[in-house]
């Protein structure tokens, strides 16, 4: 144990750059390769001999791959027929046979790029035979399947075999959802062709009156509500993730949809292309850790004054410069108040307090320093202003100068000094407007003129489409999916009543040896890591469309996240190392697909499953923690309460801990999670964490008249949680029943005065009513005392 937490307190120290890309998705084969449990392994077989002992009959000795294309198509038309078969098991093994050939025929193959040419091959052709919308009935009929589902509830002990139906429709729709996504430079005419029908057929309400995803959110909340515990829940967010990312688009495609988007408002275009801003830059090194402030002291009190062990060229100070806030003296070296006081928010680092007593490791070689040319020159983000900042400045300065404000005018600069008019100046030249703020506008105008202004066009795209079919039950599905976040979360304790998200893992006989549970502990790791991926990306996924497609879409997903405790849930999921979650090793590449199907499998020992793969990190993991960290900030950004929860929950000592993973992106979403609520750290803080401080300068983007440094505005705001929760729930749902209640114009409905044409309008009344005629009139007309002199008197 000890000398596990001297390695882990080493690498973070040494804590090497990540070449890391981030993206909307790993590799194609890594992705394949996800799709599937190491539990699942004897299945590939199983599909082969179904596919083969069928497929024998109809080819008379040949094999797939010499079929012409004509005889392929009559081959899978047949399996389609045989897929209506009333008996089960039948159709299970039709299904198996139709997998196998999306799988890539890979017994008839020789090497893995083979398997995947045959995969990408036979998925176009089974798309364009109809196969989707076959499959489709038969996964609907799954998921109404009460028998499977009471059986399960019933069952002590889930396993792989409870939802043998349903994982093998769910693969094969994976299949084809992504290989038909990604686009390759050789794709034929037809095959571009077939990606774009396949795109508007997911994202439009042909399914049941509503688009693919929502069948996939019903079975999301089905399993979250106990009552169908046999779903396998890993394919089916892998499936709901990539259907979303396929239909509404990822993120190049979001950041193309925003600049036109802004020529459509004739708003100027973006300062820069932030996808290219983060992918060029780099990262710094990390603060230093409490072993390294100690050793360092200890070192002082010996009579030696040196410099810090682990300065490095990038670190967060300045590029290339020394810290001009300090000076060499042990008072005012960086003591992290986190690391040293008590608490969760102090004591030494529960990763680094064992080893205090080591020595430290001999400083790294500097790097040479032809690389200080590739520094940047400048700083990374041009700086923005919004039209608030503006008139907030004007009105402070008015009151200084004049005495008296004039309320949002912002052009009117008599009796101001100069100085005030260049900074007005200044600041105008770095305002902008974001789409946001125009479609916020346009709100507050249609809300207080609803008859002038007349009704809005509401462009049908699949992202409207989807929150269309999402809004009646919109909590369930975030509640559902943060459930299903929280079960998967490494820091999470298994509970009794916690849903189980091992029921498509766990084998239907537990392991004997070592050697098997050593394999099924892999397995359910990895299972958990790939069910966070698959949410982290979705959530974000989703509420960057909605806030694109309308602000107060993008609100109401928040708040609900807000409301379901997403933002405890996810500092709780960072509270850990961080640093052995990045680099942990949960995956066995002997039995990865496709390298499983076509290399013979070698004898596993307890040393090559120990082995894992050479990379320095967990690409999926690292994508886990980017997402978490971006949906954090859009949840907290321009929310003053929302920050103020930052603040209460600690998050400050957890979020700098993750400054060890040395990239990029990551700092930057963990700087600007700390920039928000600096100001309300205290002034010890920001002393004692001046590196910090130097990089969020560096690293994140400047709002001119933003006092994040100082703090000296904090008292002027109030928090009242409830009241600003509130007041944005009155928008939202002002918003929704004004764009989406059937009944919203009753209010402004013409009332029909003539007394004729009332009584002359024809009423339905029911077959049986002039049976009853004669008593309704009894009971309703004459026996009500009517009094007339009322209709006299004034009200």
């Amino acid at each position: 144990m000890f000398k596990v937490q001297q390695e882990e307190s080493e690498s973070s120290m040494e804590s090497p750059n990540l070449e890391f890309e981030y993206g909307d998705t790993d590799t194609l084969t890594a992705e394949l390769s996800e799709l599937y449990s190491y539990t699942e392994e004897p299945e590939f077989a199983l599909n082969r001999d179904y596919f083969e002992e069928d497929f024998k009959s109809h080819a008379r000795g040949r094999r797939w791959i010499e079929l012409t294309l004509e005889e392929q198509r009559t081959y899978v038309m047949r399996l389609l027929d045989a897929l209506e078969v009333t008996d089960r098991d039948k159709r299970l093994k039709v299904a198996r046979a139709i997998l196998y050939l999306a799988q890539g025929v890979f017994e008839e193959c020789d090497t893995e790029v083979d398997v995947l040419h045959w995969s990408r091959h036979n998925v176009f052709l089974l798309y364009d035979m109809g196969i989707f919308t076959a499959l489709l009935e038969l996964l609907s009929m799954e998921i109404d399947n009460n028998q499977a589902c009471s059986s399960a509830v019933r069952k002590p002990a889930i396993s792989l075999a409870d939802s043998t139906e349903l994982r093998v429709l769910l693969t094969i729709m994976y299949l084809l959802v992504e290989t038909i996504r990604v686009q390759t430079e050789d794709d034929r005419p037809e095959w571009r062709a077939a990606r774009e029908a396949f795109k508007n057929e997911l994202g439009s309400p042909l399914y049941n009156g509503e688009p693919f995803a929502l069948l996939l959110f019903t079975m999301v909340t089905k399993f979250c509500s106990m009552n169908a515990p046999h779903f396998p829940m890993k394919k089916v967010l892998l499936l709901l993730w990539k259907t979303i990312l396929f239909t509404l688009g990822g993120f190049e495609e979001l950041q193309e949809m925003k600049v036109r988007g802004r020529e459509r408002l004739n708003l100027p275009p973006l300062p820069e292309d932030s996808i290219k801003v983060v992918r060029a830059m780099r990262a710094a090194s990390p603060p230093a850790s409490a072993m390294e402030l100690i050793e360092q002291q200890q070192q002082q009190k010996r009579g030696r004054r040196s410099r810090r062990p682990l300065v490095k060229q990038d670190s967060l100070d300045t590029y290339n410069e020394r810290d001009p806030f300090k000076n060499d003296d042990a008072r005012d070296e960086e003591e992290d108040p986190e690391d040293t006081d008590s608490g969760i928010e102090g004591e030494v680092d529960p990763l680094d307090r064992d080893v205090i007593i080591q020595p430290p490791p001999p400083p790294p070689p500097l790097r040479p320093p032809t690389e200080r040319v590739n520094f940047p020159k400048g700083l990374p983000w041009s700086p923005k202003v919004r039209e608030k900042d503006i008139e907030h400045f004007l009105e402070t300065s008015r009151n200084k100068f004049i005495g008296f404000t004039l309320g949002n005018d912002t052009d009117t600069l008599v009796g101001l000094p100069r100085p005030i008019h260049e900074s007005v100046k200044t600041l105008k030249q770095h305002k902008y407007v974001s789409i946001a703020e125009v479609q916020i506008k346009k709100e507050d105008d249609l809300q207080q003129c609803p008859m002038t202004l007349g009704e809005e066009e509401v462009d049908e795209t699949p992202t409207e489409m989807l929150y269309l079919g999402m809004l009646p039950n919109l909590s369930q599905y975030v509640i559902a999916l943060l459930k299903l976040l929280l079960a998967a979360a490494p820091t999470s304790k298994a509970k009794t009543d916690s849903i189980n998200i091992l029921a498509d893992v766990l084998p239907e006989e537990m392991p004997i040896t070592v050697l098997q549970s050593m394999k099924l502990g892999i397995d359910v790791n990895r299972h958990k890591e790939i069910i966070v991926k698959a949410i982290s990306a979705l959530l974000l996924l989703l509420l960057k469309h909605f806030k694109l497609n309308h602000i107060y879409q993008f609100e109401i997903v928040s708040q609900h996240l807000v409301f379901a405790n997403c933002i405890p849930l996810i500092l709780k999921f960072f509270n850990q190392n961080i640093m052995s979650y990045i680099s942990a090793k949960n995956s066995i590449f002997v039995l990865d697909f496709p390298h499983c199907v076509v290399h013979e499998m070698p004898e596993l020992t307890a040393d090559s499953l120990e082995a894992g793969d050479s990379n320095q990190f967990c690409w999926r993991n690292l994508f886990s923690c980017i997402n978490l960290l971006r949906i954090l900030n859009k949840l907290t950004k321009w929310k003053h309460s929302r920050t103020m929860m930052l603040v209460v929950f600690k998050s400050a000592p957890i979020l700098k801990r993750a400054l060890k993973v040395k990239q990029a992106m990551m700092q930057l979403y963990v700087l600007k999670l700390l920039k928000i609520q600096t100001k309300y750290l205290g002034r010890q803080w920001r002393k004692s964490n001046m590196k910090t401080m130097s990089a969020i300068y560096q690293k994140v983007r400047h709002r001119l008249n933003d006092d994040w440094a100082y703090g000296n505005d904090i008292d002027a705001r109030p928090w009242d949680f409830q009241a600003e929760e509130c007041a944005l729930r009155e928008s939202i749902e002002k918003f929704n029943s004004r764009r989406y209640d059937k009944n919203k114009n009753g209010d402004f409905a013409p009332v029909d005065n003539c007394l004729q044409s009332v009584l002359g309008q024809r009423v339905e009344l029911p077959e049986d009513f002039h049976y009853s005629y004669e008593m309704w009139l009894e009971r309703e007309v004459f026996s009500q005392p009517i009094q007339w002199e009322g209709l006299l008197q004034n009200p």
